[in-house]
């Protein structure tokens, strides 16, 4: 090693040494295993853009300069500390972990050198989320700005450069709930089901070369149903006469090696394609090429999948999802993606894909990404496990309450659009979608979540049915449904319920959110001192099995009456929530995966059978009620009475502290072997079938009716004539009384 070489290995090392001399992250805080490794050196240092990957480029991640000042102050003259980028200001792993109010900016500088072999090159910057409105200076020059919280931008900052270091700087100001834009769960005020604010460069930043001339994207469309691939391509400065090469292979196999004139759109045969399945993720890998007179300009390497998502009915008339033509239940955990130590950025790639292990070791094959875009890595990870994923869009929280339009929440019309944020939150929508729809895991875009910020429902909904039509659109997950996109989504705690199948035909039905089972677990908790919560609590890790088996019990015969999907609330535990399946620092697994791989099985693999109603119910059409708000004779059970039994149709109005005591009768020819309970109530319910106690519950009836898998019970049914009772002493509100019984 020469004297030269050897001074700069010195003082390469001593920078190291003094950057991580300059780091800290804060203590005092639940940390994860991955956190705890984090140095400026190591802190995301992947290629983070898989689906378009260059072998050249130079990664801004690290240790930059920060400063917090009022909003309307210019760029501080001095900083006040380091910041480890890409973790926000508010984080532990950033090393400041402190507030920053709506009346402030945060300011950002580091230096950089261009290598030399980019000469004669464009070199492209690169920032893959900021929070929220985000302006970039590069030598005292401003190079842009970008308004959107969770989706990716670029500058060419190719006339900005001089000769040797380089100055980049960066304020970023972010309103959290005091504005309209979209934020998700993000609250100044942090409780309950609202976390800790995001604010600043929250994933990576980095530079690429690039020539004039060059591809700009890639989205792959397959057609399995004709062995093709359809490749959109978006290329830069071309001019005409260039030629695009592609070929493509699958585990090191040639597949197609072929040159096709630049065009938008190219066709590609894949012979006897191999279909991605979440048992099989098959991916076929892909090198792209940018050629003209023989001279490569460009070049990428890219993959995609052969799989097809659409819908049809089954031999029930129920509208199914399908993948690859073939009916497929999913079943997942509602996925907020939040981090005690790095906030909405992971720790770690590895962290990230952590959890996507975890979760296909418990026998999920999706996910519904809550409210978040994660990093593209995410995404690529997804696909290559083979996990299903439901995107939804950001949630913005304007609605424009005050126009003539305004209805309850419940109530079939619609919001107004909020002219003030409208415009930014459909634009932040479609980049949004743009950005994520090249990666074949996505297989449902979830529009409004639960009314937050939704407006003109059909325009919005049937907008993106029209935009993306790979994928299915659930276009209002919980709540505000207005009979619009492919799905109707129900929420409901704990549940299971789903809204009736012959309410909106021609819609499938799924469970957006239920359960939400909490365990506290001591020594893993956000804040100990603050009230920690689930939407149902326990105390102990067998009283959560145990529920949770109740819920899978209960789930299983929604299949037969057209449920097509689950999400259950919660992958992880997040600050106050302790609903998680693992604990917010993913120390602890609450519940043995292998466990709830055999619970989850029965999801996948049993048959749909015909459903008969023995006792109508009145969710969807009005239905007669033997009743009485009168404690009958004490036979009752099994010898009602005509005489004191009353008939109406249903549901009936029950006022509070009033109770109901019911009857339903119905004839066998043969025992069934599963039968399944539908009750709408408030307050304790008992259950008896020909006399025998089948349910004691308390039934908290909002929105849905709540379901009960009774087939344990199917031995005390016998041919001919058969006793339903139903008793619900002392209601505990005013609410609606119903219930029905099914066998399959």
């Amino acid at each position: 090693m020469n004297r030269y070489f050897s001074c700069i290995v010195l003082f390469l090392g001593l920078g190291l040494l003094a950057n991580a001399q300059n780091y800290k992250p804060v203590t005092g805080k639940l940390t994860t295993r991955w956190g705890e490794q984090l140095t400026p050196e190591n802190a995301w240092r992947e290629y983070p853009r898989p689906q378009l990957k260059r072998a050249d480029w130079q990664n801004l991640n690290g240790l930059w300069e920060y400063a917090i000042v009022p909003e309307n102050s210019a760029k501080p003259g001095s900083f006040q500390g380091n910041i480890l980028v890409p973790f926000a200001v508010e984080s532990a792993l950033s090393g400041v972990g402190k507030s920053v109010l709506p009346d402030q900016k945060v300011w950002y500088r580091r230096t950089f050198d261009v290598p030399q072999n980019w000469a004669g090159q464009q070199v492209i910057l690169h920032f893959q989320a900021v929070d929220w409105e985000t302006t970039v200076w590069l030598n005292g020059k401003q190079v842009g700005a970008h308004k959107g919280g969770s989706t990716a931008f670029s500058f060419d900052i190719t006339k900005y450069l001089r000769k040797g270091q380089q100055e980049l700087v960066v304020s970023v100001w972010d309103p959290t709930d005091t504005g309209s834009q979209a934020r998700g769960k993000q609250v100044l005020d942090p409780k309950g089901i609202w976390y800790t604010p995001v604010s600043g460069i929250w994933q990576t930043v980095w530079m690429e070369p690039v020539n004039p001339t060059s591809i700009k994207s890639l989205y792959p469309v397959a057609d399995i149903d004709n062995h093709q691939l359809v490749l959109n391509t978006e290329l830069a400065g071309a001019k005409g006469g260039e030629e695009i090469s592609v070929k493509v292979t699958s585990n090191g196999q040639p597949v197609l090696d072929k040159k096709f004139p630049a065009a938008a759109r190219l066709v590609l045969n894949i012979p006897s394609p191999k279909l991605w399945t979440p048992e099989s993720p098959e991916l076929y890998q892909m090198e792209v090429s940018l050629l003209k007179s023989g001279k490569i300009l460009d070049k990428v390497d890219s993959y995609f999948a052969m799989r097809k998502v659409s819908m049809a009915k089954d031999d029930q008339g129920f509208e199914r999802i399908q993948l690859n033509n073939k009916t497929i239940f999913q079943y997942g955990t509602l996925d907020q993606g939040w981090w005690p130590d790095g906030l909405l950025t992971p720790p770690s790639a590895e962290a990230m894909r952590y959890d996507m292990e975890i979760l296909k070791e418990m026998g999920f094959n999706m996910l519904r990404k809550h409210i978040k875009v994660e990093p593209w890595l995410y995404y690529y990870y997804a696909d290559s496990l083979g996990l299903l994923i439901w995107q939804d869009m950001v949630s913005g929280f304007e609605t424009n309450k005050r126009s003539e339009q305004h209805v309850s929440w419940d109530a079939p019309n619609d919001w107004a659009r909020p002219k003030e944020s409208a415009d930014q939150w459909e634009f932040e929508m479609k980049q949004e979608i743009d950005q994520l729809k090249f990666f074949p895991s996505i297989v449902t875009w979830v529009i409004f979540n639960e009314g937050w910020g939704q407006y003109e429902t059909k325009r919005v909904v049937e907008w993106s049915m029209d935009y993306d039509k790979t994928r299915i659109i659930d276009g209002v997950s919980g709540w505000t449904d207005r009979n619009c996109g492919h799905m109707n989504d129900a929420h409901q705690y704990p549940g299971p319920g789903m809204e009736p199948a012959g309410l909106n035909p021609g819609r499938v039905i799924v469970l957006g959110e239920f359960g939400g089972l909490g365990l506290p677990v001591e020594n893993h908790l956000w804040n100990p001192n603050m009230r920690n919560w689930g939407y149902r609590t326990y105390t102990s890790v067998p009283e959560l099995i145990k529920e949770y088996g109740k819920l899978m019990h209960n789930l299983y015969p929604l299949r037969q009456l057209g449920l097509s999907a689950a999400v259950y609330t919660q992958t992880t535990d997040v600050e106050g929530e302790v609903n998680g399946l693992m604990t917010y620092d993913r120390k602890m697994i609450k519940i043995d995966p292998e466990l709830l791989r055999i619970m989850h099985a029965p999801l996948y693999t049993s048959d749909v059978k015909n459903v008969k109603n023995l006792v109508a119910d009145s969710e969807v059409k009005s239905n007669e009620i033997r009743f009485t708000k009168t404690k009958p004779a004490a036979d009752w059970l099994t010898n009602p009475s005509i005489g004191s039994f009353e008939t109406k149709n249903g549901p009936l109005n029950v006022k509070k502290s009033e109770s109901v005591w019911a009857v339903g009768s119905f004839n066998l020819n043969d025992v069934p072997d599963g039968i399944s309970l539908k009750i709408l109530s408030y307050g304790v319910v008992k259950v008896y079938l020909n006399g025998k106690l089948v349910l004691d519950k308390r039934i908290i009836g909002k929105r849905h009716y709540e379901h009960f898998n009774i087939s344990v019970f199917a031995a005390y049914l016998k041919k001919g004539k058969n006793e339903l009772a139903v008793e619900a002493i002392d209601f505990e509100m005013n609410a609606q009384f119903d219930f029905g019984l099914y066998s399959y």
